[in-house]
């Protein structure tokens, strides 16, 4: 990881105006040689201008000394560089400021301006200065020579920090840029990775809600028929040995194929658990790392509730009404329209919506006569159970079952969730139906 945001920030621990301390040591360390330098320089320029050396040296160690706050003020540097520049001092100043003045976030129109005064004073010392020497002697080559090392010399003083310094401007505008971009992805990659833990904790809910609708219809019908058989089985035990024989086979079968699913479901849940207890042993490492974690652990939850919706389908209505017969309920079923195959979603919740309506019978109305119907349309699936009043009004309690209350509610979610109809309520005859229409599109 970078040192980007709040962390850079933090990373600025350098005095005043510095952001480290090695650049505090750096730019102390040019100032002191720049005085000394400019301190040198001045006294033969001293000497030439007639003053006092004491003068001349006090003079360069104050200009030279402006170069510590190049990273502060970079047009102050320039401006004292090119101020000095006539009594030839304060050339690594100049290279320096230059360079700094360049390198920073300023008009390139200002850069320009005060790197062209500073080849053009150079330029002119230069020319000066060596026009002198050819005067005096010192010098015996051609007037070429004059112009030409007055051009090289400003050349040779500004251009190199001026195209380094805009270099480097440019590359720390870029790092920073970077840095910004990381940033941001960073703050992505995290928004990112709550959404995939959101999604994965709303489709482990939608799991664990279909397991708990499963579940309910199993138990519930299941558990019902063996309450009814068990308590035919008690009536019957002493009267008619066979009769009792066979409904105790009948309560055998149910507890087994109840057993049997709602093992399957468990083991759902168990492995639902597993991978859950894994993730939260293995701490994420990275944001990336995070989301993608979600995402995969999303789409297990999306692979076990598409295994686990392998469930009844419409072909197994007559077994289940035969069930519900042979426990002695007063059952018809009847069919229209040309039987046909649908998505398994529909099929199952076609089932679970008769199952669950055939088990409020056993529960609130048992003895009642009850009719099953299933029609089968253009576009779309009907179904409709409706119980007559119970012969006896105190059968409906007679087996003694108990009620949770979710039966009407689960069956509505998952009629609903199929984007069909689902009602229910007394009839007038004082029997109970319930009717559910589900798009087979």
């Amino acid at each position: 990881m970078t040192t980007t945001g709040e962390d850079h920030a933090r990373a600025l621990t350098g005095p005043w105006w510095w952001a480290r301390w090695r650049s505090a040591v750096l730019d102390g360390a040019l100032a002191v040689v720049s005085a000394v330098e400019c301190a040198a320089e001045g006294i033969p320029f001293a000497r030439e201008a007639g003053i006092p050396v004491s003068a001349g040296i006090v003079f360069g160690l104050v200009a030279g000394s402006v170069l510590l706050v190049r990273r502060k003020w970079p047009l102050a540097v320039v401006l004292v560089a090119i101020a000095i520049t006539p009594a030839e001092m304060g050339f690594l100043m100049g290279v320096v400021g230059l360079y700094t003045l360049a390198a920073c976030e300023l008009p390139r129109r200002v850069i320009g301006s005060l790197a062209g005064m500073s080849l053009l004073g150079t330029a002119i010392v230069t020319f000066v200065r060596v026009r002198q020497d050819m005067a005096r002697g010192d010098l015996t080559l051609g007037d070429w020579f004059v112009p030409f090392a007055a051009v090289t010399t400003a050349l040779g003083l500004t251009a190199p920090p001026v195209l380094l310094g805009l270099y480097v401007g440019a590359r720390r505008r870029l790092m920073e840029s970077l840095r910004e971009r990381a940033d941001s992805l960073e703050r992505e990659l995290q928004l990112l990775a709550e959404r995939a833990e959101e999604r994965a904790e709303w489709a482990r809910g939608e799991e664990r809600t279909r397991i708990a609708r499963e579940m309910h219809d199993v138990v519930a019908h299941r558990v019902s028929l063996m309450v009814v058989h068990a308590a035919a089985l008690q009536a019957v035990a002493r009267k008619d040995p066979e009769k009792a024989v066979k409904n105790a086979a009948l309560v055998g079968d149910m507890g087994r194929q109840a057993l049997t699913e709602l093992r399957e479901m468990l083991g759902v849940l168990r492995a639902g658990e597993d991978a859950g207890r894994r993730s939260a042993e293995v701490p994420l490492a990275a944001v990336g790392e995070a989301a993608a974690e979600a995402a995969s652990r999303a789409a297990a939850v999306d692979l076990e509730a598409a295994g686990a919706a392998e469930g009844p389908c419409l072909s197994e209505l007559e077994e289940l009404v035969g069930q519900s017969a042979a426990a002695g309920m007063v059952v018809d079923l009847s069919v229209e329209g040309e039987a046909r195959s649908y998505v398994p979603e529909i099929e199952q919740t076609a089932y679970r919506v008769v199952q669950e309506a055939l088990t409020n019978v056993h529960k609130h109305a048992a003895g009642a006569k009850t009719h099953v119907r299933l029609a089968h349309r253009m576009s779309e699936i009907a179904m409709q159970v409706e119980n007559e009043p119970p012969s006896e009004p105190a059968s409906a309690s007679a087996a003694g079952l108990p009620s949770g209350g979710n039966g009407l509610v689960g069956m509505r979610e998952r009629v609903v969730a199929l984007g069909g109809v689902f009602v229910s309520g007394p009839t007038d005859a004082g029997g109970f139906r319930v009717s559910a229409v589900i798009p087979a599109g």
